[in-house]
């Protein structure tokens, strides 16, 4: 007798809101109710199949927040194939990293982008490439609109891949994480049920959709709990502000609360039909936090999570939701923090680095098999390179990293891509690319660069350098200069040392 299909797709429909309910409630004509986003779904599907698009295969998509981006990673789902969703802040050069190492299928672009996009995808050898606007427009789009309203999903085991997300360390290129039908389904069950998420949720989604976060942890959380999203484009403090009265939820990273506390309409009164504000993708200071719970009457709910387990941890629903803590273990995930060399456990109240695993963790990085060795321990836990501790009521702190990543406004920077750009200004000798605390970007990326003697290297000289090379929120907020990096005794440049003098940059 066949299994069930642990396909995502059928767990969705199978605990969906009404037909008639709101799904992505927007202001316009491209708000889809529950039973309009299964039939664009279908469409979407369909138009994938008949583009070559084959169980396994990946799509690529690097587009403007819409629904139909979500109607097109449905559609994945439901045909089998594997959603890359990437920054749209990514250059033209870095897409060509990223769709080589993929090979997807089909290649989905801004429509200003896809005469160049489409030249790429020929260039790399790659099948098809289509376009996909804001407002049911593009050449996607148009295919949607062509194609049949039924369609027939794929069954997929519980271990066959949803979704290829890239993530970065401090070296080397990017990798993808393989994250399976059943990584995805387990932690938005799991969220749900710790969250307390109903079909009487109303969540206002300002996040991007090219992550985790909002991806996967907000859309995921909602479509399984039958709830409805009030979609917004991108963060804005008024259209926030405006939607909190009739909404339940928010969904943020430290900046959104950072910038809403700076808005006057944020107010108890405003506040007081929501339940929820979560945060994550990067710290939230402990002042944020107070400074909240003071305007609003809410506290703030902080988790941890990273692109290759989904969610680790949270702070509860019911009980203290301690500042400077990401809380407990959620159920079924199993957290340890380990001294890092030997993978021996700490005494509580001692720093090591942060262990995982359970259903939620992926299955392995792309066509990386040692790094993925690498990266587990003989037992099966996920070593995640994050530095944490238990406290005494075993409340997880995250202390750190050990290694360098940068999380700039909940987007990993990975100092050596920017340090290399760096490193081939005219006149430039070497540079260290730190992250240092900032009240809106949770880190701000930060250079100390050393130049020739003589050479004229400014930091409007930089930045200008970066601009096209560098995604945005990659590029340095501020530039300082240097006679001399500091270094240990092996030559090993001490960011430590960097990070305690510019501490104070953006405070």
């Amino acid at each position: 007798m066949p299994h069930a299909s642990a396909n995502l797709f059928d767990l969705i429909v199978a605990r969906a809101g009404r037909p008639d309910q709101m799904a992505l409630e927007t202001p316009d004509a491209t708000a889809l109710t529950y039973a309009a986003l299964f039939e664009r779904s279908a469409r979407a599907a369909n138009a994938l199949v008949a583009l070559g698009v084959r169980p396994g295969d990946r799509v690529a998509a690097q587009v403007d927040k819409s629904t139909d981006v979500i109607v097109l990673a449905l559609a994945c789902l439901r045909a089998g194939a594997a959603l890359l969703p990437l920054n749209t802040a990514y250059t033209l050069a870095e897409l060509e990293y990223f769709l080589g190492d993929a090979e997807p299928a089909l290649t989905v672009s801004r429509p200003a982008a896809h005469a160049d996009v489409r030249a790429l995808t020929h260039r790399l050898g790659l099948k098809a490439a289509e376009s996909l606007g804001v407002a049911h427009d593009g050449t996607f789009a148009e295919r949607i609109a062509e194609s049949p309203a039924e369609f027939e999903t794929v069954p997929r085991a519980a271990d066959d891949l949803a979704a290829i997300l890239y993530t970065s360390g401090t070296t080397g290129r990017s990798k993808g994480a393989m994250l399976t039908h059943q990584n995805l389904s387990s932690n938005a069950l799991t969220l749900i049920d710790v969250w307390r998420f109903t079909p009487a949720d109303r969540l206002i989604h300002a996040l991007p959709v090219f992550h985790t976060h909002g991806l996967f942890v907000a859309v995921n959380v909602a479509l399984l709990a039958g709830a409805t999203m009030i979609y917004q484009s991108r963060f804005d403090p008024d259209a926030i502000i405006a939607a909190m009265p009739g909404a339940t939820a928010l969904m943020g990273v430290p900046t959104f609360y950072t910038r809403l506390l700076d808005h006057p309409g944020l107010t108890r009164e405003a506040a007081a039909g929501m339940r929820l504000f979560i945060s994550g993708s990067a710290p939230l200071l402990a002042e944020t936090h107070a400074a909240w719970r003071e305007r609003t009457g809410h506290a703030i709910l902080e988790r941890y999570g990273m692109t290759e387990t989904n969610m680790i941890t949270s702070n509860p629903y019911d009980g203290e939701r301690r500042a400077g803590t990401v809380g407990f273990a959620l159920p079924s995930v199993g957290v340890r923090i380990s001294e890092a060399e030997t993978g021996a456990p700490v005494a509580q109240g001692e720093v090591g680095v942060i262990e995982v695993k359970g259903p939620n963790v992926f299955c392995g990085y792309w066509r990386m098999p040692e790094k993925t060795a690498q990266e587990f321990r003989p037992d099966g836990y996920f070593i995640t390179g994050d530095l944490g501790r238990l406290d005494a009521d075993g409340y997880i702190q995250i202390v750190g990293r050990a290694k360098d990543l940068v999380i700039s406004g909940g987007f990993n920077v990975y100092p050596k891509e920017v340090e290399s750009e760096i490193d081939a200004i005219e006149g430039v000798v070497e540079s260290a690319v730190i992250g240092l605390p900032h009240p809106d970007f949770g880190e701000g990326v930060t250079a100390v660069v050393v130049v020739r003697l003589g050479a004229e290297v400014t930091e409007a000289i930089v930045l200008s350098a970066l601009e096209g090379r560098l995604a945005k929120f990659k590029a340095p907020k501020r530039v300082f200069f240097v006679e001399a990096l500091p270094r240990n005794a092996m030559g090993k440049v001490q960011k430590a040392l960097l990070r305690d003098a510019y501490k104070e940059t953006y405070r």
